[in-house]
């Protein structure tokens, strides 16, 4: 079983930035894939960014490319995903999830664990 906590997130103006943060409790950390999601009011949950077992594989939805980085620290336990650059359109509920395998998945089904979430609000 994993635990997963996200932290960060709140209120920023477009064009700021802001960085969520998720804590994993398992002992194995470094062999889950992690990724960040995210939900917007009335939208289904979409994909954001991915990070396999290192910091070399990384992957991102079209919209938050290049400006949103995910990173991990395996020896923390931490994923974080930095954004920046925000827009109006990226206020949604931002979500960590893990999953064992050997590649990053954009399907939601596809993750085993979740955290609660956590908001990030951008205006305009």
């Amino acid at each position: 079983q994993v635990q997963l906590v996200e932290s960060g997130g709140g209120l920023v103006q477009a064009g700021g930035s802001l960085r969520v943060s998720c804590a994993a409790s398992t002992r194995n950390f470094g062999r889950y894939i992690m990724s960040w999601f995210r939900q917007a009011p009335g939208k289904k949950r979409e994909f954001v960014a991915a990070i396999t077992w290192t910091d070399v594989d990384t992957k991102y939805t079209d919209s938050v490319q290049g400006r949103f980085t995910i990173s991990r620290d395996n020896a923390k336990n931490t994923v974080t995903l930095q954004m920046n650059s925000l827009k109006p359109e990226d206020t949604a509920v931002y979500y960590c999830a893990a999953r064992l395998g050997l590649d990053a998945k954009e399907v939601p089904g596809e993750y085993d664990y979740w955290g609660q979430g956590t908001q990030v609000t951008v205006s305009s």
